[in-house]
């Protein structure tokens, strides 16, 4: 998915929240020189572990240690709503994008009926899928999962509003359920068929994440 949106001329990349390195290792299958940057020290360690002589930077997403125009795609998967300031994050992904250059961006959707970073009560962090809190309002949805951020289809086109950049995809996707697949193949090949289905419906504006394709244009 993420290469069919890539631009054509692709020689340049950086993974935005590069985590341990899993996207670094497949995208350096298809791009010659492939960046990764993260603000957790111990994330870098292990993505240098995972894929050797990557090209690792301790920043934040905030401050990418980058010149303008500096590559052809960059990669944030599932890295916006945890930032300080998301705004900020996403006008460094612009500047950093060359003209014609794509970025790829997945952010939890509000519409999905589970909160999947967990939730707190009365103190207390509850670790799991939660499900509903999405769908209260920003005043109790806040207090519930005050540690993330979840995005309407509007909230998360805002972050980008006047800066140099057109939509060329915005939809929503359900998750690949890799965990049930592995321990029960049968039943998780079968959920997944299902979900993977309803994205070709209505009913996708419910999927998991945003999937957002942006290019860079000249700014006049």
């Amino acid at each position: 998915m993420i290469l069919d949106w890539a631009p054509e001329r692709l020689e340049r990349a950086l993974v935005d929240g590069c985590g341990v390195g899993m996207y670094l290792r497949a995208l350096q299958e298809s791009v010659p020189e492939v960046h990764g940057m993260d603000i957790e020290g111990e994330h870098l360690r292990a993505a240098l572990r995972n894929v050797p002589h990557a090209l690792l930077n301790l920043s934040q997403a905030e401050r990418l240690p980058y010149p303008d125009a500096s590559f052809d795609l960059i990669l944030s998967h599932e890295v916006l709503e945890h930032v300080q300031r998301d705004a900020q994050a996403a006008a460094e992904i612009v500047r950093t994008l060359r003209i014609g250059g794509r970025a790829i961006l997945f952010v939890p959707n509000r519409l999905y009926p589970f909160e999947t970073h967990g939730h707190y009560w009365q103190g207390v962090y509850h670790f799991g899928n939660t499900p509903f809190i999405n769908y209260l309002p920003n005043l109790l949805r806040d207090r519930l999962a005050p540690h993330v951020r979840v995005y309407t289809r509007r909230s998360l086109l805002d972050l980008f509003v006047g800066l140099p950049v057109l939509v060329r995809q915005h939809t929503q996707i359900f998750p690949g359920y890799d965990k049930i697949v592995a321990r029960y193949p049968g039943i998780g090949h079968r959920l997944r068929s299902l979900t993977y289905a309803l994205e070709r419906t209505p009913l996708t504006t419910l999927g998991i994440s945003h999937f957002l394709v942006l290019e860079k244009v000249e700014q006049f």
